[in-house]
């Protein structure tokens, strides 16, 4: 069974040792809570979801979601998450990389991320906070072809929560370190690096990206905890600190 211990990060943080449904409920208030605290003076809340690689960051973003969603009466949807996959380079920017090699090796590393993409939309989603009028679209990624799809996401006018999701959202680097000062909140996932090649070993085996356990668990190593190196090395304190461990 997976728990997390969430940490409100402050001068005296007090830590909290839960299984996963408590901080769920947890999180979920946390936004409630917030959009409340903004309602007079803003019309949408941005919140920033990151974490290592393996950490849980995406099933906590969707639960929250659908938390969030099912506390109102409302027919459409009050809140999304927004996924960082769709700013994946494409393959055919890869390919004409003079490390097209490396490129596919990494991809996932954030320099095969297009962050000025990133950073454009977050500053129209902060836009939108005080002035909601048009849709707005973002890149979603399709697993089956392994490339981003233009204008795949949409955010209605209705939607009066955005959680930002991603593994670079919190870097002390362009495009991270302008995104912390777009949004009204900022939770970082953290994983012991053990844990997170466990999951991601088994999730590339899963996906059948590898066949045996030993090359699952070199991809994993050769890519997805270089990144979190990276990340931990680089990050941005976030409002809100979540640990993710095995029970």
């Amino acid at each position: 069974m997976t728990r997390i211990l969430s940490i409100p990060v402050g001068p005296r943080p007090m830590i909290y040792d839960h299984i996963k449904e408590p901080v769920y409920s947890s999180l979920t208030d946390r936004a409630l809570e917030l959009t409340k605290k903004l309602q007079n003076v803003q019309q949408r809340v941005l919140v920033v979801l990151a974490g290592l690689p393996g950490s849980g960051k995406t099933t906590i973003a969707d639960h929250v979601v659908q938390r969030l969603n099912s506390t109102t009466n409302a027919t459409e949807p009050l809140a999304v998450v927004l996924p960082m996959d769709g700013f994946h380079l494409p393959r055919s920017m890869l390919d004409v990389l003079p490390n097209k090699a490396e490129a596919y090796a990494r991809r996932g590393a954030n320099w095969t991320f297009d962050g000025v993409g990133v950073l454009k939309l977050v500053k129209v989603l902060s836009e939108s906070r005080t002035r909601i009028s048009d849709t707005i679209l973002a890149p979603s990624f399709d697993h089956a072809v392994k490339d981003p799809v233009a204008n795949g996401i949409v955010i209605s006018p209705n939607i009066k929560l955005v959680i930002l999701e991603g593994n670079y959202l919190l870097l002390n680097e362009d495009p991270g370190s302008q995104i912390n000062k777009l949004v009204d909140d900022t939770w970082f996932v953290d994983v012991d690096p053990d844990l997170a090649r466990n999951r991601i070993a088994k999730r590339h085996i899963k996906a059948g990206i590898e066949l045996t356990w030993e090359d699952a668990v070199k991809r994993a190593e050769g890519n997805d905890l270089l990144n979190g190196v990276e990340i931990r090395k680089k990050l941005v304190k976030p409002a809100f600190l979540i640990q993710s461990v095995e029970e």
